[in-house]
């Protein structure tokens, strides 16, 4: 009887042990893949020439970043440039032009220096071109970049409110510094 009992809660105890966490996914997912998405009827590639700052994104290690698309007759590429430091403190800007590939209107696959392919779909422009909202279907990826690093409280808040509705966990989304 009494080693009935011992066995049984055993058992029950070996049930409460906690189960291993998850991996983590090497490309997580900052969005509900079953929400719509799409590209904004409003992208002009015209327009959308320039420089562009990123002002918040999804990946935790997210800093100051800038993007230039770069569209000719012979071809596709986003000059990237990012604030870097290396381990001494020593800082400093530097660029890349990293090969792309115009998908559709307002969509795009870069060529990443890490050696990915990176889709990213123009969700959302203002009418004057000065915030946009980049993302894509997989929703390993988002930003909201605008043309100036400052101001433009307004556009911020409607760029985050378009990845909400495009199902981005915006709780996770996190503004450069």
């Amino acid at each position: 009887m009494i080693r009935s009992i011992l066995l049984a809660s055993l058992l029950a105890l070996g049930a409460c042990v906690a189960q291993p966490p998850a991996p983590v996914p090497v490309d997580p997912s900052y969005r509900d893949q079953n929400a719509l998405i799409g590209v904004t009827s409003r992208f002009d590639a015209d327009k959308f020439s320039g420089l562009w700052y990123v002002r918040a994104g999804f990946d935790p290690t997210i800093s100051r970043m800038a993007f230039r698309m770069i569209d000719t007759p012979k071809g596709h590429s986003m000059r990237l440039g990012v604030f870097v430091c290396d381990g001494g403190g020593v800082c400093g800007d530097y660029a890349e032009d990293l090969p792309a590939t115009k998908n559709g209107k307002g969509r795009y696959s870069v060529k990443m220096p890490n050696g990915q392919t990176r889709e990213f779909w123009v969700l959302w422009v203002d009418e004057g071109f000065r915030t946009a909202v980049l993302g894509n279907k997989q929703g390993d990826f988002g930003w909201i970049v605008d043309r100036s690093t400052t101001g433009g409280a307004d556009r911020i808040k409607a760029a985050r409110e378009i990845l909400d509705f495009n199902g981005y966990n915006v709780s996770l989304l996190r503004t450069v510094k």
